[in-house]
């Protein structure tokens, strides 16, 4: 089978597609035929050596992925050979960007049948990390206020959806371009991020989601109440002189059972999944010059293999 494959760490150019023999589902795993993969950051950070959680090359890269059960090992259940799943390979985030791959069964579900499989590749590490910051860390509740640093990312714009259902208020911190994105989401209060002195405006809330990270956090920690939660994807270190509010920084951790609850939001309209650029398995390369900066469409990048 083809596979996207690197042979030691480094930059794009060392990615290439390969033949290599097609893997088997052991105990509590199951083969998929990979209809469609996503290509996220984190792939590049594995690819590049500066993952924490990957193994050592060769590897094959990718973690998203939805397609079509080939083979089931033991102990698994539930799952038949031809359902249709979409998930995560397992906790390296590796493996997904093939013709076949293995996934522990944990960490995938049932495709959301409104969406295709495309759509279903783009969602599953970033829509999890969404639910995790909003309903797991940041612990808020109907009638609270978030601000989301990046709302107009892929886990912001997540993030935003899911708040609103949840009958929070949400401040967007986007950069002016992406307005009309914000809007298009049911926001009204959206902040420029690129506008000069645009901290001095911000009204209090009760928790920060941050995609972000760097100066953008740090300029928007005085509008956190005391008491309050700042929760990042980014990084691990606590935001400067504020003594009175908790940090906390996960990875996300996709599960049958959150993939499940994205389902019924999937189902009923309440969230969206958004596919940027499409690309085939055999430009795969192009897709990490995308990650590196390379033009390229908003939203997901994503493999294509049906």
């Amino acid at each position: 089978m083809k596979a996207v494959r690197i042979q030691r760490f480094g930059g794009p150019d060392q990615v290439a597609v390969e033949n290599i023999p097609v893997p088997v589902a052991g105990a509590g795993e199951i083969l998929v035929r990979v209809l469609a993969a996503g290509v996220a950051p984190w792939d590049a950070l594995i690819r590049a050596g500066k993952s924490k959680v990957s193994p050592q090359p060769p590897l094959t890269l990718g973690s998203d992925l939805a397609g079509v059960v080939e083979a089931v090992g033991a102990n698994v259940v539930g799952v038949g050979v031809g359902d249709e799943l979409y998930g995560v390979t397992n906790p390296q985030f590796c493996g997904a960007q093939a013709e076949y791959a293995v996934a522990q069964a944990g960490m995938m579900a049932p495709k959301p049948k409104r969406l295709d499989f495309l759509h279903a590749a783009s969602a599953p590490v970033i829509a999890v990390a969404a639910w995790q910051m909003l309903f797991e860390y940041a612990q808020v509740k109907r009638g609270d206020a978030v601000m989301i640093l990046g709302a107009a990312g892929n886990v912001g714009a997540y993030a935003l959806q899911m708040a609103l259902d949840a009958g929070l208020s949400v401040v967007a911190v986007a950069r002016a371009r992406d307005a009309q994105l914000l809007h298009s989401l049911g926001v009204e209060s959206i902040v420029d991020s690129d506008a000069p002195n645009f901290e001095r405006e911000l009204p209090p809330v009760d928790a920060i989601l941050d995609t972000v990270g760097a100066g953008t956090l740090e300029r928007c920690l005085g509008a956190l109440k005391t008491g309050g939660r700042v929760v990042s994807l980014v990084s691990s270190e606590p935001p400067p002189q504020r003594s009175d509010v908790q940090v906390v920084f996960f990875y996300a951790e996709a599960t049958t059972s959150r993939l499940k609850s994205l389902n019924t939001l999937f189902e009923n309209g309440t969230i969206s999944a958004r596919v940027g650029s499409v690309l085939p398995l055999a430009e795969a390369r192009e897709a990490h010059l995308m990650l590196a900066g390379a033009p390229h469409k908003p939203g997901k990048i994503v493999l294509q293999l049906s």
